[in-house]
């Protein structure tokens, strides 16, 4: 998004050479840093602007006497408003840029959140004020014109910069009406600095000096008076009279008629300026009114001439509310005043069809320049919606996937039905915007349908089938929350076939819905392969939401494959392509690494990221993560035996899925819910609820509670059978452990160690503990059982520490020929030591892996020599080779 950003709205205005000096506002201001915030507020034409500016030259030139408190180096940020701003993700990416211009670093983990829909501004903004507060000098945030914002989640997000802002930062609003933000609070907390009207009104002396110095005129006294009086001392009056008055004999009678409010002074006034200026000058002032920014090369667009630099430097020169905005003075601005009245005799002067062409003209020369949104924006104001789509759709990338949905969703919803029933494309985009801000509730399914009928009657050309293929692809995204597989694989299949080759983006997204099905389905492979392409495509398209979500699909799939230590990489991917701290994109990463940390018995950092992808997702509309994180935190719950605890957090998660209709989780929270009705000893109650939905392995748990091991292996034989035939590894433990159990109370003790050793080698890679802890004593028993008789792999060791045994020695286990016989440990590692163990195999540092364990990097420093003395080992790369050979890890 920072290559469509306007470098001239963080630029401080240029100041003019003479200006009217205004110690007392300046020492207001450097007073005002000591708080939070600056409130500058008063009507147009006071020269809140100006002020300001005044006051960053005499910081940076050292001419500000500084308060005791506010000793330290300032640096300026400055972002010049206007009313495209009002979208959040525009105004934080300028904010954003603003602030870069200080230091490239700040805001960087907080840019890719920008292109998340919806918006997950808590997670920006704390971003954002991480690295603000990591800053060794203070920031002067400076938002000029922020009334042209009208945004309440812009309002909350400076309420909270401002409620949360470091030491470092202090904020500066220019602004014609106070804004929705919490002043009262931080007046009575003295944070709050406030410059109104009453204090910007220049006084008898500096009007003298103004009319005098600036101006050039030769006022009599009297003369200065009767003007201070009539104006009040407003500052935009004042020099409007001034100009006015180079082309009066008679000043004094000027003066004597020169009466009224400030709408009746500036029209009068406005008139008399325009009429100054020469015919081409005129000309000139009208038909560039419409733009926010000018530059000559921008001017000229418009007028159609090649004189647009020497106009504008000359109207500089004349003193004519002319504004600079970069030190080499190609970029101005007009007062805004000035701009407004340009903008009403223009609109009073021209027709709809001359206006559309200046604002037609305008878009072609953004686009020209790369700047897309606000060519997008000029071609709205143009009505030429032809135009508006093809810049929506961008080139390579649509303009809705690069953060800017939300004024496109905006415009389109302000367009006529008229305009959808002849344009079908425009009812297949304004789906594709609604879907990707989860608007999913806003009656897709019937536009989508209206667009379909529409495009019978079109010629079947590539533009019409990828139109299609966009329908069909859109319809597989909305039947992503609710796991209607069938749907989404006919929709994402006929997506594919229609979809343009060159429609990178909406291929990407249907690669990855296609894959989810297949993963839901159980088809591990087949859907791996869809990640791996969505992958490459996104990466190609430099689509970052479909990479992040093939990649947490990836992990997902290497957790059921039981790679624990992939996936818990693929996770970690995740959170590092969405930056620190995480954004909602990253919730399903969160209670993926919540999911693997519980099967490593690590249940407080299990907790930790499930509260982490809780809290992320319910930022989110339409996703089903809170179930998954509700089923998560319930276990670890139960693990730490708070059955009460679990209980009503299953409870909870049951009513998020029946109000949101995501029937696919109850199997998942069943299970669990019978888990704790076996804990509490209500067998009865257990065996209805397992009947009821059909849950074998649940049933095969009752079972063996109710002592009847037999019923249970005749469950669980065609349960081995099925997830052997589909390769799927995480069924299979758990049909091994369970089986194991069922054969020990059969009596039948070597094929039960037999199993458990086929489990404990396939929990081992791995490293997955709770699966066993989770089967209790009977699991710790035959463990036992198992390691005296020596036929345990050595992952049984970590098992046993897990369910808090200590394992001194163990008879070496057979090998095959010619492989050596590896002794287990004299003294056992630690669960911690373990933890940190299974870390050392992955790339992080030790400072990570100690951020990681939330431990100081003494402590796991600690941990890393005992694991190097009871390995027997002196380096990291030997401890994991010695690990791997014990089965450890």
């Amino acid at each position: 998004m920072s290559d469509d950003l306007l470098q001239t709205k963080l630029h401080v205005p240029r100041l003019r050479p003479s200006l009217v000096p205004r110690p007392r506002l300046i020492e207001a201001l450097n007073q005002g840093r000591t708080g939070k915030l600056t409130l500058i507020s008063a009507a147009a034409g006071f020269g809140k602007t100006t002020l300001v500016s005044s006051w960053i030259d005499a910081l940076q030139t050292e001419r500000a006497p500084l308060p005791p408190a506010s000793h330290v180096p300032t640096q300026i940020a400055w972002l010049s408003l206007d009313e495209n701003d009002s979208a959040p993700a525009r105004f934080l990416a300028y904010v954003i840029a603003a602030l870069q211009r200080i230091d490239p670093h700040i805001g960087a983990s907080a840019q890719p959140m920008l292109q998340a829909s919806p918006l997950p501004l808590p997670t920006v903004l704390t971003a954002l004020l991480n690295d603000v507060a990591s800053q060794p000098e203070q920031i002067v945030l400076v938002l000029d014109d922020y009334h042209v914002i009208d945004a309440r989640p812009i309002d909350e997000a400076l309420a909270f910069l401002l409620d949360n802002a470091p030491p470092q930062l202090h904020l500066v609003i220019t602004t014609r009406e106070d804004p929705n933000l919490p002043l009262a609070r931080l007046r009575v907390r003295g944070l709050l600095t406030e410059v109104r009207a009453a204090d910007l009104r220049f006084t008898l002396a500096e009007t003298a000096r103004f009319l005098q110095n600036v101006m050039g005129l030769a006022l009599t006294e009297d003369q200065i008076t009767a003007l201070e009086a009539r104006t009040e001392g407003w500052i935009a009056g004042l020099q409007m009279a001034a100009l006015s008055m180079r082309g009066q004999e008679d000043i004094a009678s000027f003066i004597q008629s020169f009466t009224g409010s400030h709408h009746f002074v500036l029209d009068y006034l406005l008139e008399e300026v325009l009429h100054q200026q020469p015919p081409h000058v005129q000309t000139f002032l009208l038909k560039t009114a419409i733009l926010n920014q000018l530059t000559g090369s921008l001017c000229d667009a418009l007028t159609g001439e090649a004189s647009g630099q020497q106009i504008l430097e000359s109207l500089e020169r004349a003193n004519l509310f002319l504004v600079p905005l970069d030190n080499e003075r190609r970029w101005y601005r007009y007062h805004h005043l000035f701009a407004e009245l340009l903008r009403q005799r223009l609109l009073e002067s021209s027709g709809e069809s001359d206006l559309n062409a200046l604002h037609s003209r305008a878009s072609q020369w953004y686009e020209a320049n790369g700047l897309e949104l606000e060519a997008f924006h000029h071609a709205t104001a143009a009505n030429d919606i032809e135009r508006a789509m093809r810049l929506i759709e961008g080139k390579g990338l649509p303009l809705y996937f690069r953060g800017e949905a939300m004024p496109i969703r905006h415009w389109l919803a302000s367009l006529p039905e008229a305009e959808f029933r002849a344009k079908p494309a425009l009812r297949v985009m304004y789906a594709s915007v609604l879907t990707m801000t989860g608007r999913l509730h806003d009656n897709i399914d019937e536009i989508l349908q209206a667009a379909e009928t529409a495009l019978q009657d079109a010629a079947p050309d590539d533009k019409t089938a990828d139109l299609l293929g966009q329908i069909a692809a859109n319809r597989a995204m909305l039947a992503v929350p609710k796991n209607q597989v069938e749907t989404i694989i006919t929709q994402s299949r006929r997506a594919l076939e229609l979809l343009h080759p060159d429609n990178a983006p909406m291929r990407a997204t249907t690669t990855w819905t296609l894959g989810y099905a297949y993963q839901v389905q159980g088809k591990r492979a087949a859907a791996s392969k869809a990640y791996a392409e969505t992958i490459a495509q996104s990466q190609k398209s430099g689509n970052l939401m479909t990479e992040i979500a093939a990649t947490t699909c990836v992990g997902q799939i290497q957790e059921a494959e039981t790679q624990a230590h992939q996936a818990a990489a693929s996770f970690r991917r995740v959170l590092q392509l969405v930056g620190d701290p995480p954004w909602p994109a990253a919730c399903e990463a969160c209670v993926g690494l919540a999911r693997i940390h519980y099967q490593w018995n690590d249940l407080a950092a299990a907790e930790r990221y499930g509260q982490q992808g809780l809290a992320l997702a319910r930022q989110l509309e339409n996703v089903d993560t809170p179930a998954a994180c509700g089923v998560l935190l319930a276990r670890v719950e139960l693990a730490h035996g708070d059955v009460a605890a679990a209980v009503t957090r299953l409870a909870a998660a049951e009513q998020f899925v029946q109000q949101h209709h995501f029937e696919h989780w109850m199997a998942e929270i069943t299970t669990v819910r019978i888990q704790v009705l076996l804990h509490q000893g209500a067998l009865a109650a257990a065996a209805q609820l397992a009947q009821a939905h059909d849950l074998p392995l649940s049933q095969a748990r009752i079972h063996l509670a109710q002592h009847d091991p037999k019923a249970a292996l005749v469950l669980l034989a065609p349960a081995r059978q099925e997830a052997e035939a589909k390769g799927w590894a995480d069924r299979r433990l758990q049909v091994l452990l369970l089986q194991a159990l069922a054969q020990q109370a059969e009596d039948e003790d070597a094929q039960a160690m037999q199993t458990l050793g086929e489990a404990l080698t396939l929990a081992a890679p791995g490293g997955l503990l709770r699966p066993f802890v989770d089967a209790g004593p009977p699991m710790a028993s035959l463990l036992r059982q198992a390691v005296k008789a020596g036929v345990a792999p050595l992952f049984a060791q970590p098992v046993l520490i897990a369910f808090g045994e200590m394992v001194v020695s163990q008879p070496p286990v057979s090998r095959p020929a010619g492989q050596p016989i590896v002794n287990t440990l004299v003294e056992p590692l630690s669960a911690r030591e373990l933890d940190v163990l299974k870390l050392l195999t992955t790339g992080l540092t030790g400072p990570e892996i100690a951020r990681e364990l939330m431990v100081s990097l003494n402590t796991m420093r600690t941990h890393t020599k005992n694991i190097y003395a009871k390995l027997g080992v002196n380096s990291r790369r030997t401890a994991v080779r010695r690990a791997e050979e014990l089965n450890l890890i």
